[in-house]
């Protein structure tokens, strides 16, 4: 008898332009069994990745664009498990759109496991700066760096959020999935220096809160 496979559905926000869909394509076998949600005009691919305690599956919510409309409607969010929040690394104002989409997502879906990921960390103008960004300090959130072009760090978030989910932080993943071939080469210098960044802006304290006033 095949055992369920556990399946979180998995919410991707951020400003369009940012790179989701991209990322959500370098799986492959997410792309080639993706489903189409006509009435929310949403793209849901499931992608799996196997650990050392079973496969596991991120129904993953792609937005198609909606967003570009202004915000997404609450079906996007609904039942939502876990949430991947994008921004642009060599654009500030998807970065400052950030606490937008978080508002949105945690005002359907309370307390689920959110990653912020700063997407195109392959291109060397990098215009948001490791020590700019705090947000996910703020609100207990993972941060990574990624390159969906490069595949760089591509499997980091999920493997956060499967040990947020499954509650188990000895969970790995044991197999690779089959992802797109690299589109974008990352300068390993470059990244060395960045992972240095965000060590030392990690240690920083935080700064003081004005928006709440």
């Amino acid at each position: 008898m095949a055992t369920e496979v556990p399946t979180f559905k998995l919410v991707l926000v951020g400003d369009g332009g940012t790179g989701k869909t991209t990322f959500v394509k370098r799986h492959l076998t997410g792309e080639f069994e993706k489903k189409y949600i006509a009435t929310l005009g949403v793209e849901v691919h499931p992608l799996h990745f196997h650990t050392n305690f079973g496969t596991i599956c991120f129904n993953t919510w792609d937005t198609a664009g909606q967003e570009k409309f202004g915000g997404l409607r609450d079906g996007y969010y609904i039942n939502g498990q876990c949430g991947i929040i994008m921004f642009d690394l060599t654009s500030r104002i998807t970065y400052k759109n950030v606490p937008n989409w978080h508002r949105d997502l945690v005002r359907v879906c309370e307390n689920i496991p959110i990653v912020l990921c700063g997407n195109k960390v392959d291109i060397k103008e990098r215009k948001v700066k490791p020590k700019a960004i705090d947000f996910h300090r703020k609100k207990s959130l993972q941060y990574y760096d990624i390159s969906a072009k490069s595949n760089y760090n591509f499997e980091k978030p999920f493997l956060w959020l499967a040990r947020k989910l499954i509650g188990n932080q000895n969970l790995d993943f044991v197999a690779s999935p089959a992802l797109a071939p690299p589109e974008a080469e990352i300068d390993p210098a470059l990244i060395a220096t960045y992972n240095q960044e965000l060590e030392s802006a990690a240690a920083q304290p935080l700064p003081e809160e004005d928006d709440d006033l």
